[in-house]
């Protein structure tokens, strides 16, 4: 994507701005991610919010298969 002379100048003007940093700089601070719990990754809340996500958007679960494989390499 190419930008035009214009477009350009004001990216240039709008890095420089002090409000535009500490905005980011805020937004930085208080991210978070709901999967992480006390420092760890909490698989249940991950797996809750997956089912969750499914019934959502209606997605129909797959019936179980198990690999019958019996050399499996990486």
């Amino acid at each position: 994507m190419k930008f035009s002379k214009k477009e350009k100048e004001e990216f240039l003007r709008i890095s420089k701005s002090k409000k535009l940093r500490e905005d980011f700089e805020n937004l930085e601070e208080k991210k978070h991610n709901p999967f992480i719990k006390d420092g760890k990754v909490d698989i249940e809340r991950y797996i809750e919010f997956l089912n969750e996500y499914n019934k959502f958007i209606n997605h129909a679960p797959k019936p179980f298969k198990k690999i019958i494989d019996k050399d499996m390499r990486l």
